[in-house]
């Protein structure tokens, strides 16, 4: 039987359990050599030194500190980053392509979660459950049966912002309903977009057409608030606008705007600063619903990012291709 590969937890350590509950982390150490009471908050302790020097993967997650090129000097067997979060912007120093280290991340598994979040808010805005119960508030009782005109989901407009993982299990997720859905993304043609059975729009034609629209766009310096004042005055009477991307996509003084202007409805997971301070108007007004970064794995959500990198670590270990590796380019372009 081949030898173990050597690995090194790095990350915080309190997330670990969650991450990696009894039976994924026994599925882990059944495949690398790994010890659960040794997780690197930092690469300068002795201990952890010893062990770097002989892994050959490392097991990252939030809180890991940056790997750059001292880190890598003093890991000269390692092979492989999984990461068992999303992003790996804020700790992989590009040192770490250079010298030819494979990098998987569970961002596809982090999406799940999230185009589920996406799902529920679009198909709850499409009743306008936000004036709905803002009404019912004020008015204290029922207003009776009756058909409310300009709400429902029957062929309401839907505009998806960016053709990321989790833009892309949001199209598929919307299928079964009787909705309309459209994609702006720059880097997507005619045929990528037939592809996921949506037709393909400029930025302005679908906030133009554009019932709800919803962000799933790369925080970039390109995209640094791409939702803004201009582009709000694109959207129709009554859009609806939801942001599980990144907060600086938005300009929130443009938004506050149309917002008390009551012309549009935001629902917000994210935001730019995040926690917003406890004056931000953001959190009072009526027609504005925030959330607390949440949408992303949370509770037994987690595990499932666990057992995405055990499952990377296992093609490692049986020396195949790893199913979700990055490259500098994808990087760039994720949120």
């Amino acid at each position: 039987m081949p030898e173990r590969p050597r690995a090194l937890f790095a990350m915080t350590a309190e997330n670990l359990p969650q991450i990696f509950p009894p039976d994924v982390l026994s599925r882990l150490r059944e495949t690398v050599d790994i010890d659960p009471a040794l997780v690197a908050a930092n690469f300068t302790d002795p201990e952890v030194r010893e062990v770097l020097a002989e892994a050959e993967v490392l097991v990252t997650g939030w809180g890991c500190p940056r790997i750059d090129e001292a880190v890598l000097d003093a890991a000269p067997k390692l092979r492989a980053v999984l990461h068992s979060a999303g992003s790996v912007k804020g700790f992989v120093a590009p040192a770490v392509w250079e010298r030819g280290i494979a990098v998987s991340t569970a961002a596809a598994a982090n999406a799940l979660p999230v185009a589920e979040y996406t799902l529920a808010m679009i198909l709850l805005a499409g009743k306008d459950i936000l004036g709905r119960r803002e009404r019912l508030r004020a008015e204290r009782v029922s207003p009776g049966w009756g058909f409310v005109p300009g709400i429902g989901n029957h062929g309401r407009r839907v505009g998806v912002i960016g053709a990321s993982r989790i833009g892309r299990r949001v199209i598929e997720l919307l299928r079964p309903f009787d909705l309309r859905v459209s994609l702006a993304d720059p880097y997507v043609d005619e045929a990528g977009a037939a592809a996921l059975g949506v037709p393909l729009l400029p930025l302005d034609d679908l906030l133009r057409t554009s019932d709800i629209v919803t962000v799933h766009a790369p925080d970039t310096p390109e995209t640094h608030r791409l939702i803004d004042r201009r582009a709000f005055s694109l959207m129709p009477d009554g859009a609806a606008l939801i942001n599980t991307a990144r907060g600086a996509l938005v300009d929130h003084d443009a938004l506050v705007d149309e917002l008390r202007a009551g012309r549009l409805s935001a629902i917000l997971d994210v935001t730019d600063p995040e926690p917003l301070p406890a004056d931000s108007p953001l959190l009072d007004l009526p027609n504005a619903f925030v959330t607390p970064h949440l949408a992303g794995s949370q509770g037994n959500e987690v595990a499932r990012l666990g057992l995405a990198v055990t499952e990377e670590a296992e093609r490692f270990a049986a020396g195949g291709e790893l199913a979700h590796a990055l490259d500098r380019a994808t990087l760039a372009r994720m949120a």
